[in-house]
């Protein structure tokens, strides 16, 4: 599969990919494959939990769970990229990463309630593993930072990710919404195992330091973290077997652990971090400024990810899903994002180039507060659908395209550039573990919608919605006003 996609170098008269290492195209087609499954099941996964024909839970429960699935994607990412650092590599990693995704689709392809839940942990146990290393396996394929080819490289990766998003959708959903529910996931175990076989027979290309484990485990080490771990592992199996067996067990006794985790876990790694003695003032000072950002960060990808949750509820119940008289599948809105990003990241691109150019390129402090003012823009706009359907009325699909639009030139203001921030203002102690860190910013605003709406609050509410819109509002405006404070927190950093 891969040799078609690469071209002979005018050079050397190897086959290279667009340019660029041939292993970059195993990694694109394997990461594309792995983001269709994913965000195919990722897609049906509300609209299943809701069906009549599904689990037949109420839209509370749903988001919940929907946000805990997320929430724990992004929370695996750390102790997945410690696999690959102490344990089994980035290449041993990614392929076992991708056989557990796989069996987690076909066990949600069961029709059962309790292989169901298996199944997400499985999905989210694999992604967690995968997310981490294959961006690792990228960075390989290259001669350093300085490699002229390198940002070009994870530009076109990051394309793969896209078009496997755009896709899902298209495909998965609609088989899943019309055709068959378990069929839908099927599909997605089947995209999965297609990545899986594309990256086993593309590896020959990769780099060898994919197949080196960094920082392997010692004897004694590998003995500690096992027993620590049955430990934990047994801990909790007596405990959920001792819920069961009382008869006291809900789903709750499951979800809402995960949620308070999911908040507790980032302040305690960012606590850890701050009050480590051996950084110096200058790292402090930027790990001060760095919660700035991780806070505003949080409160965006509450909003943002409820683009697959709040608003896909809503649309199954309260949106006119056609154009033209002619009717699509919810489950369709989930790709409005990833083909705007593709459409919208070269203009991006471009359009910061030339500003800088010209030495008028907005600070990073300015993109970041402008993200969180459009991302709670895009749910002052989600007002007027819900006032529609409030009065009765369902609601044009365009209103719901507008709010993904917004929400997209956000995600492109705002994304990029705390990826960039948290990689700059990283202590050098802890430079390969704050990438973890800004995923953890996800997990922490995923787990607050989680527990919102664990807690009966109605997220489809025009109350609700006005003030989460306004506290993402809020959090812009106050990083701008305190832009100089900020600046001065992030020292050499700009």
């Amino acid at each position: 599969m891969a040799s078609s996609l690469t071209k002979d170098s005018p050079s050397s008269g190897e086959k290279t990919f667009f340019g660029h290492p041939r292993g970059l195209a195993t990694l694109f087609m394997t990461e594309m494959w792995e983001r269709f499954s994913y965000y195919g099941m990722r897609a049906l996964l509300p609209l299943y939990l809701i069906a009549p024909g599904g689990l037949d839970m109420d839209a509370g429960t749903a988001t919940a769970i929907y946000s805990v699935y997320l929430s724990l994607v992004y929370l695996l990412a750390m102790p997945g990229g410690w696999f690959g650092d102490r344990v089994w590599g980035p290449r041993k990693t990614v392929a076992i990463a991708g056989g557990v995704i796989m069996l987690g689709h076909l066990t949600l392809a069961l029709p059962s309630e309790g292989t169901f839940f298996a199944g997400l942990g499985l999905v989210a146990i694999g992604s967690g593993l995968l997310k981490s290393n294959i961006s690792t396996m990228v960075g390989h394929l290259y001669d350093g930072p300085e490699d002229p080819r390198r940002d070009g490289g994870f530009t076109i990766f990051y394309m793969g990710i896209n078009m496997g998003a755009f896709a899902a959708p298209l495909v998965i959903g609609t088989v899943g919404e019309n055709v068959n529910w378990h069929l839908g996931f099927a599909l997605a175990a089947l995209g999965m195992g297609l990545g899986v076989v594309q990256f086993l027979i593309g590896t020959r290309h990769l780099n060898e330091r994919s197949l080196v484990v960094p920082k392997p485990l010692s004897k004694d080490e590998r003995a500690a973290t096992l027993r620590k771990s049955m430990i934990w592992l047994g801990v909790a199996a007596v405990f959920y077997i001792g819920t069961v067996v009382t008869g006291v067990y809900t789903l709750n006794w499951l979800l809402v652990p995960i949620t308070i985790a999911g908040l507790v876990i980032p302040v305690m790694v960012l606590t850890r971090i701050k009050r480590d003695k051996e950084l110096s003032a200058a790292e402090q000072s930027k790990m001060t400024g760095y919660i700035w950002f991780f806070v505003a960060a949080a409160i965006f990808w509450m909003i943002y990810d409820q683009g697959g949750s709040t608003l896909s509820i809503f649309a199954e119940s309260s949106a006119e899903n056609s154009v033209f008289g002619w009717d699509f599948p919810v489950s369709w809105y989930q790709s409005v994002n990833p083909v705007l990003i593709m459409a919208l990241a070269p203009v991006f691109a471009t359009f910061w180039l030339a500003l800088n150019r010209r030495g008028k390129e907005p600070s990073t402090i300015v993109k970041f507060s402008s993200g969180l003012v459009l991302v709670g823009a895009s749910f002052f706009v989600f007002l007027m659908p819900l006032t529609i359907a409030g009065d009765g009325h369902k609601a044009a699909a365009m209103w719901l395209v507008a709010i993904y639009f917004i929400q997209t030139v956000a995600e492109l203001t705002l994304s990029p550039v705390g990826l960039s921030v948290t990689t700059k203002m990283a202590p050098e102690k802890y430079a390969s573990q704050m990438m973890g860190v800004w995923f953890l910013a996800v997990t922490a605003g995923d787990c607050t919608t989680g527990l919102l709406s664990l807690a009966g609050v109605g997220l489809n509410g025009t109350g609700v919605v006005a003030l989460e819109a306004t506290l993402a509002v809020a959090a812009g405006i106050a990083i701008f006003m305190y832009r100089g404070k900020v600046k001065q927190l992030m020292g050499d950093v700009h």
